[in-house]
């Protein structure tokens, strides 16, 4: 058996190389010009796709790469990722199974999970699937002693044509590497109820996020620093939540934290259901004391 692994970015290229790796041999592709780094996570080689990288000329490409002998492909859960995964599924008349975060074999069939229902609960699934979306974060990279060969492809003309782009507005934060997150709900109350967080933010080196209607419904954060289901998936060391109910669009966001701290005044928040760790109380009279506390 050999996989292999697609991302736009080399990041969750070496995230997704490293995992894969320890189940199959794997080769990945890549149209980041940051490819060169891939080179140290243990992929056989690494295809460099440069050219007019559009969703359907790299489908074009990976499909050929694939026919030359490859029997699983795994493509990144990124905007690109997925329209690329499906095109790739369809051309090759493989079943797909999507937003991964297991994969193992047994006896001959694929053996994976991936959150259902919202996230509300865990499926486990076995089939004959040939192409996989997988979350980011599956694993931490870890690089290894031999270096990958680089072959540069060519990709083909693309069908698509861009018009023109608008950035969304964003602060540059990576949630999916912070290893301490603050996360703010509209138990805040206020946009300027931020300020007063930022002390504890600072006590623990952490990185602040936001609830869905914090970034998307009120704006008082940027689309970026949204976790959920429609946002960022985390697994930090640490996630404290400030004012968050904890609805499960939420919870499929963040389950991955190792430890999860939450204070919300309503005690039948379901929050607490996910916290190793949960206060009742005002958010803006616990913090204060929280950061006596770390500073002390």
């Amino acid at each position: 058996m050999k996989a292999l692994v697609f991302s736009e970015d080399a990041d969750i290229a070496s995230q997704m190389v490293t995992y894969f790796s320890k189940v199959m041999p794997v080769d990945s592709a890549t149209t980041s010009a940051k490819y060169s780094g891939l080179a140290d996570f243990g992929a056989g080689t690494i295809y460099h796709l440069k050219g007019d990288a559009q969703s359907d000329s790299i489908s074009l490409k990976l499909q050929e790469i694939f026919n030359g002998g490859y029997d699983y492909l795994f493509v990144s859960s990124t905007i690109l990722g997925r329209e690329v995964a499906g095109n790739v599924s369809e051309r090759l008349g493989k079943e797909i199974v999507p937003e991964i975060n297991s994969f193992e074999l047994k006896n001959g069939k694929a053996v994976t999970k991936r959150f259902f229902l919202g996230g509300k609960t865990v499926l486990d699934e076995e089939s004959d699937a040939g192409v996989f979306t997988v979350t980011p974060g599956i694993s931490e990279p870890q690089k290894t002693a031999g270096k990958s060969a680089i072959t540069e492809v060519e990709l083909p003309q693309s069908a698509l044509k861009t018009i023109s782009t608008e950035e969304k507005s964003t602060t540059g934060v990576n949630l999916e590497k912070a290893k301490v997150i603050v996360c703010v709900g509209r138990g805040l109350g206020k946009k300027e109820g931020i300020a007063s967080v930022e002390p504890l933010i600072k006590a623990v080196g952490g990185e602040l996020a936001g609830s869905r209607p914090v970034c998307l419904d009120y704006q008082w954060l940027t689309e970026d620093r949204q976790v959920g289901i429609s946002g960022k998936k985390v697994k930090p060391n640490l996630y404290i939540a400030l004012g968050v109910s904890g609805q499960i669009q939420h919870i499929a966001g963040m389950r991955g934290s190792r430890t999860v701290i939450a204070i919300n005044k309503d005690k039948s928040a379901p929050i607490f259901e996910e916290a190793d760790y949960g206060l009742v109380g005002d958010l803006y009279q616990i913090i204060p004391k929280l950061v006596k506390a770390l500073s002390s």
